[in-house]
């Protein structure tokens, strides 16, 4: 209840919670109509972004750069070292042309040491790929790759790398680090025991040290989507981690060696480097911004990457913060809030929710810190699910009845939802794709969202679900207790709350709603498992970049620690072709068998228009089923920034799809003291 207490807090100074929101708007240039819905309001080039971010980006030669400089951090060294390599000039460590990325304001200074914590670090030095994404959240931009192309038969995607890119150790970066994480990570059945669906008959074809494809044996026409919104997991430095693979160390070495540092398998060890999870990940090269030079249990260090192959408009090499210490706080929201509200962070975004708006603005008024209401990108923040493969039976059936999922969807009242967590800035609606998708269609949003609490309990009774013993409560037709316990994570959005009220909603037509909250380890065991009844988690992978490769709140094709609906479906649908002994989870009904047709439709097929039209069958299967049920979404999302950081976006989107921070050039931003 800590959002209702800070609320009464603002009402005593005579800044009640309608009056921060709107101020803040107003001092950000976020003002909406009210007549104006969340929704309405989303044409992103409106927003006062550069044009540039919209379009491939320009290169040196192509605006007339000629000179370079460095950081005076890099610059103070001369002929000192970085690591334990010899410094060249910065002419020497760019590419040959190197990318101009421009900043949202003016060009930066160089200089400082940013202040976050782990969660919120990597929006400073976000992720470099082969290719990137448009702030428009459905286009994909040419990043290391200086083009790529996809056949006429959406079979060959092709890329060719910049000249002159290197990791941050000094080596080139070649085809054969694209060709070592997808031959040895991606398809290695050590470290990958599942092959994802959507490299599943892929490999990958070097053609020099510049050139490579990715073949497939159906088409996959959208691959480079993926490439620009998870491409950063596609390219690993193949010089560094052969010295932990199989397939280029003995194994028995490589055993001995993997055991001194404490890892139960060379997979273990890998992906904790790949993470940067551990004191060694100060070794691992990286192609980002900023570098790992230490790592303990409460800090990470980073400093400027000093080949970063990005240049600003003057022709400054990127990026102009020179480090960064990222303090880890896990899973704790409340420090979070409390450091960011007192100015101790520079940047603050990831662990914030909504409810702490109020708060960080009684922190803005102190002068260290800006407050900016960005727009999570979320369909839903909250989206209810039913686990439709539970093992109990008579649960199953309840679920599969369209009835009771309409019942339960009718008993929300999401404008009181929207009016007492979101300050009326958020858009009740169900979990359906982002306003911006060529897929959208306003009434698979409002489908079924009308706040009618007797029609709710008419589809109840129609049911045979009535209240057999007096207590106030719905039971089975039998007469036994009807209860259902929904386990979660609270985490990232307003979970907790939003539960506390769609529980009185639903008590209120009789049904016995137990919320039980989860870490994360028991989200991930459980839901992965099968044992929840429900769950939920928010509804992102919404956007053209990713709902078209992942349709995961409409069709079962990938087991999620964040979904529980139907996971022993989309196993059989992973593993359906293999022999008959080695299929896992359970063949699914035939309109789940329709629906993951039409996924793979989505995703494979190369005309536009069936593409269009198979993604709309899978939203309006979903509108009219509800397989999973939304609340309130598009709601705010507080961004705190110091006053001394310089080039962030007020009005940003928020969310996986675009990776946060990833369109909004980062590495552009400064302080000025």
């Amino acid at each position: 209840m800590r959002a209702f207490a800070a609320l009464a807090l603002l009402s005593g100074l005579g800044c009640g919670p309608q009056a921060v929101v709107e101020s803040a708007q107003t001092a950000h240039g976020l003002a909406t109509p009210p007549e104006l819905s969340a929704a309405d309001s989303f044409d992103v080039r409106d927003r006062g972004w550069p044009d540039a971010w919209f379009a491939a980006p320009k290169t040196a030669s192509e605006l007339g750069i000629s000179r370079f400089s460095e950081s005076p951090m890099l610059a103070s060294r001369g002929n000192g070292q970085v690591g334990a390599k010899k410094l060249p000039p910065v002419a020497e460590r760019l590419p040959d042309d190197p990318l101009v990325s421009t900043p949202y304001g003016q060009i930066g200074k160089y200089g400082g040491t940013a202040r976050i914590t782990l969660d919120d670090s990597w929006q400073f030095f976000n992720w470099e790929s082969a290719l990137t994404l448009s702030p428009d959240m459905r286009s994909v931009l040419p990043n290391l790759a200086e083009s790529w192309s996809v056949s006429e038969d959406g079979r060959v995607t092709s890329m060719r790398l910049r000249e002159g890119l290197r990791w941050s150790d000094g080596e080139p970066l070649t085809s054969d680090d694209f060709v070592f994480t997808f031959n040895h990570i991606w398809l290695d059945k050590e470290y990958s025991p599942i092959t994802s669906r959507l490299i599943q008959g892929g490999r990958i074809v070097k053609v020099d040290d510049l050139d490579f494809r990715y073949v497939f044996e159906e088409p996959n026409p959208l691959f480079a989507n993926l490439i620009g919104q998870y491409g950063n997991f596609m390219v690993d430095p193949e010089h560094y981690f052969a010295n932990f693979h199989p397939a280029y160390t003995d194994r028995e070495e490589l055993a001995a060696r993997t055991s001194e540092a404490g890892f139960i398998s060379w997979m273990a060890w890998m992906q904790a480097l790949r993470a940067w999870r551990i004191e060694q990940s100060a070794e691992v090269p990286t192609l980002r911004a900023f570098r790992v030079v230490s790592r303990t249990l409460q800090m990470m260090r980073l400093e400027r990457n000093p080949y970063y192959f990005k240049i600003d408009p003057a022709g400054n090499q990127l990026p102009y913060i020179d480090a960064i210490d990222a303090e880890i706080v896990l899973d704790n929201a409340e420090l979070a809030t409390a450091k960011a509200s007192t100015g101790q962070l520079d940047f603050a975004a990831f662990a914030l929710r909504t409810q702490d708006i109020p708060l960080l603005k009684l922190g803005e008024r102190g002068g260290l810190v800006d407050v900016h209401i960005w727009t999570r990108l979320h369909s839903s923040d909250v989206a209810l699910q039913f686990n439709f493969t539970h093992e109990n039976k008579r649960l199953r059936e309840l679920f599969w009845d369209k009835r009771f999922r309409h019942a339960l969807s009718y008993a929300i009242n999401r404008e009181e939802m929207n009016d007492t967590i979101y300050f009326g800035l958020g858009e009740p609606r169900q979990v359906t794709v982002h306003p911006t998708s060529a897929y959208y269609e306003p009434e698979f949003a409002s489908a079924h969202t009308e706040y009618d609490p007797a029609r709710a309990r008419a589809l109840l009774d129609e049911m045979g679900l009535a209240d057999a013993d007096g207590d106030g409560y719905r039971d089975y037709p039998d007469g036994t207790p009807l209860t259902i316990t929904m386990e979660f994570l609270d985490f990232e959005t307003p979970k907790g709350i939003s539960m506390e009220l769609v529980s009185d909603y639903w008590r209120d037509i009789g049904i016995d709603l137990r919320l039980k909250l989860v870490d994360r380890g028991l989200q991930n065991a459980r839901a992965s498992a099968g044992l929840m009844e429900m769950t939920l988690w928010h509804a992102d992978r919404v956007t053209d970049i990713l709902f078209p490769l992942v349709p995961d709140w409409w069709v079962p094709r990938s087991a999620g620690w964040d979904r529980c609906m139907w996971n022993d479906w989309a196993r059989y649908y992973q593993t359906q072709n293999r022999p008959e002994a080695e299929q896992l989870g359970e063949v699914p009904p035939p309109i789940i068998r329709q629906l993951q047709a039409w996924a793979d439709e989505l995703r494979t097929t190369t005309d536009p228009d069936r593409r269009l039209q198979a993604g709309k069958n899978l939203l309006r299967a979903g509108a009219d089923n509800l397989w999973t049920i939304g609340t309130v979404g598009l709601a705010p999302h507080p961004v705190v920034v110091s006053k001394r950081l310089k080039n962030v976006v007020p009005n940003g989107i928020w969310g996986w799809d675009n990776r946060w921070t990833l369109s909004y050039h980062p590495a552009t931003w400064y302080f000025d003291e």
